[in-house]
């Protein structure tokens, strides 16, 4: 038997298992509570899906069970293009069934009025899928794909194919369809039904779309965040590109500390920076009491609104913009700066002129990056925001508040998602058809020239202030979690670390009693799951990309970064509308935050994969092929070695992003499933703001310390022979050639 038709006797057992001996709808108690196994063939809520047809009147699961039977009987035809004919349209069929087979059935009959006005109504209907169905969808594309590879699709590797197969059925489930509810939720009653009044009067409404602001009143919700937006990117950008500057072109002592400070950031929480500025500059912050004091100023609230917020994200989100910016500021070529000073222009000419234009698509990346991210920022708005809402705070009060409009829900979220993707698409426009080329084939040595006088004291006079800033900033967050209550009691006390994680003993066993420890392993626990997700299919994603040649591939990988231009406060809005009814119904459970973070994140690991993958060269692969290995094994055993470095990175940003999000997490957490941003989030509303940043505070440290742990893990690359002491047999040169070559 070769390896083909033993993958698809593979796939055939796995077939019969989830129709025999799988529950074939979701569970109340879910798949891996195992109460299932003592009931699986007398009740109705855990039987397979022929006890389904047979015992419990579910007739509909006969034709997917039939589809399955008629696949498993071609492949006992020979081999050729007529089974894999057979195979490639019955797959089709049974993965097109069991997707609408689930949308038309739901928990009363029919979803659909025509259909049982066309076929009558059904005596029952059914649940959302589940592990059987579920695996019984995975083995029709699986079919599907090794029907393709034996029709010779991209050299009859069946690995490649289903790889390709698999990740675009994960992507249009967990990017496109959720994106698909949202404009359908838009248009919908409260009862399912077709009604459209609620978008119209949604995007007429005054509150969102007013322009009074420019007669001195107030702009509508949508302006206001699209300016908030504007502002925070410029900001960021440019505080991004004085920090890359000031890293890179400057004597600027302390470099390294100067690094870490433009870091810490990414690693906290995204509202404690609001917590923190609250107790500088709120009505009873440090600041705010010492000029009252001092000069007699009564408190005010000008930190509660559009000022508060744009503070506290370009704080947030100026790292992002260093990070995407230094490597950019590094790569511009010290030659190209000499010719043109060769060519008798001064510093500032060849600054603006030269070095400052072939930044370009970094600063343009900073710029939508930082945009995205206000756009989607919730907690600094929420801590902040006050009376001026921006359209994140304003989804999540349609949508759990005691508004309760889900179609307004959708209508901001569209507004929202559309300013995204105007954005996204602007940039790309802008930046196709230029080069910005610095690095050449041949030797480009000498060091960059010293910046023009007036732009390097403009750095310092950024930099230094804004760093002085930062330090204070992450003080108070260090010292808020010790203090009593600010501007009240100012007393040291370790009350709120006591009250968020303490631990005592009873009759000889611990207990976790501190009010923080349920979010906190939650936490931990769907960011350990998440991590290493998300790194594989980021990076299996980007090796199908750059090794692999296929019809449309590059509408394959603007899918993928589709869910990046996204921003979060969308995804967990679409979520909820997409998953809270069958066929898919995960919304309270671990799962749907899981998959909410691999592919909100899944987007920095794909292009860290194909940057670092753009460098290996394809004879390593080739040659691996060659000497017999298949793809898989190339991967796992050449690749993905020499991929150390990203694979590092994909796990360390998946993991801290886990733990640091708010903007999705705030819509898809249940009481069973808390998550510790929307935890945090709820000792603020309460003004817990003691036990908030303490929790912060720990959770930054636990974060440093599994990154740590992850790097130690992933270990580094290493591409150069060992010296060996001991005296060894010379190796062939087969071998020598080999070692060369990686």
């Amino acid at each position: 038997m070769n390896a083909y038709n033993r993958r698809l006797s593979g796939v055939l057992i796995a077939g019969a298992i989830a129709l025999t001996l799988l529950p074939w709808y979701s569970l109340e108690n879910g798949f891996f509570d195992g109460g299932w196994l003592t009931t699986l063939w007398g009740d109705a809520a855990s039987a397979p899906a022929l006890w389904q047809i047979v015992t419990f009147e579910h007739p509909w699961l006969a034709i997917a069970t039939g589809l399955f039977l008629l696949c498993g009987a071609s492949c006992l035809l020979p081999s050729g293009q007529t089974r894999s004919l057979l195979l490639l349209g019955l797959s089709a069929v049974g993965v097109a069934y069991l997707v609408v087979e689930g949308h038309v059935i739901g928990y009363s009959g029919w979803n659909w009025l025509w259909l049982e006005n066309l076929l009558g109504p059904l005596a029952q209907g059914q649940p959302a899928m589940g592990a059987g169905a579920l695996l019984l969808l995975t083995v029709f594309l699986l079919i599907f794909s090794f029907a393709l590879a034996e029709r010779g699709v991209l050299r009859g590797d069946a690995f490649v194919v289903a790889s390709i197969v698999l990740l675009v059925a994960l992507v249009t489930t967990f990017v496109l369809y959720p994106v698909l509810s949202l404009f359908v939720a838009s248009v919908q009653d409260i009862d399912g039904s077709f009604k459209p009044d609620g978008l119209i009067n949604n995007m007429q409404d005054p509150s969102i779309w007013s322009l009074s602001c420019l007669a001195g009143g107030t702009c509508g919700t949508a302006w206001r965040t699209l300016w908030l937006a504007l502002m925070t990117a410029s900001g960021s950008t440019l505080l991004g590109l004085a920090f890359a500057l000031a890293a890179t072109r400057t004597p600027l002592p302390c470099k390294k500390a100067l690094r870490m400070l433009t870091i810490l950031p990414i690693i906290t929480p995204p509202f404690v920076i609001g917590l923190a500025l609250i107790l500088l500059f709120g009505r009873s912050g440090v600041v705010t009491a010492h000029l009252a004091t001092l000069f007699g100023i009564e408190p005010g609230r000008w930190l509660y609104g559009l000022t508060g917020i744009w503070i506290a994200q370009v704080l947030s989100f100026t790292p992002i913009a260093f990070l995407v910016l230094i490597g950019v500021v590094e790569g511009v070529s010290p030659s190209l700066e000499e010719a043109s000073q060769t060519l008798r222009a001064n510093r500032w000419r060849t600054f603006s002129r030269v070095s400052l234009p072939l930044m370009a698509p970094g600063l343009a990346n900073a710029f939508l990056i930082s945009f995205i991210e206000s756009m989607a920022d919730f907690g600094n708005p929420m801590v902040l925001g006050g009376s001026h809402g921006v359209l994140s705070t304003e989804i999540f009060f349609s949508v759990v508040g005691a508004q309760n409009d889900p179609s307004r829900a959708a209508v901001l979220a569209m507004i929202l998602l559309g300013f995204t993707l105007a954005a996204f698409l602007i940039q790309r426009l802008w930046l196709s058809g230029k080069s910005f080329a610095t690095v050449t084939g041949k030797g480009d040595g000498g060091t960059h020239g010293k910046l023009p006088a007036p732009v390097r004291y403009s750095v310092y006079g950024l930099v230094i202030p804004w760093g002085i800033f930062t330090l204070v900033i992450y003080g108070m967050i260090l010292i808020g979690g010790f203090v009593q209550s600010w501007g009240l009691n100012n007393n040291l006390t370790l009350d709120h670390y006591i009250h968020a994680f303490s631990v005592s003993v009873s009759d000889g066993s611990l207990i976790w009693s501190g009010v923080a420890w349920n979010s906190f392993w939650t936490t931990l626990e769907i960011a350990l799951i998440a991590a290493p997700l998300t790194a594989i299919v980021g990076l299996l994603t980007a090796w199908l990309i750059v090794r692999q040649k296929f019809a449309g591939r590059q509408t394959f990988e603007f899918m993928l970064m589709l869910s990046f231009a996204i921003p979060g406060t969308v995804i967990g809005v679409s979520y909820v509308m997409a998953y809270n009814l069958p066929p898919l119904e995960i919304t309270g459970t671990a799962m749907i935050l899981i998959a909410c973070f691999v592919f909100r994140n899944m987007p920095v690991g794909v292009r860290g994969g194909i940057a670092a993958m753009s460098q290996l060269d394809k004879s390593l692969d080739e040659a691996s092929l060659t000497l017999g290995a298949n793809s898989f094994r190339t991967l796992r055993k050449v690749v993905l070695p020499l991929l150390k470095p990203a694979i590092s990175a994909a796990l360390v940003y998946a993991f801290v992003r886990a733990i640091t999000s708010i903007s999705a997490v705030i819509f898809l957490v249940s009481a069973q499933y808390n998550m510790a941003t929307s935890y945090i989030v709820g000792l603020v509303e309460n003004g817990e703001y003691g036990v908030a940043i303490a929790y912060s505070s720990v959770l930054i440290v636990v974060m440093l310390v599994i990154i740590g742990a992850f790097q130690l893990l992933v270990g580094e690359r290493r591409l150069r022979r060992s010296t060996r002491s001991v005296d060894v047999p010379t190796p062939p040169p087969s071998v020598l050639t080999q070692e060369r070559i990686v």
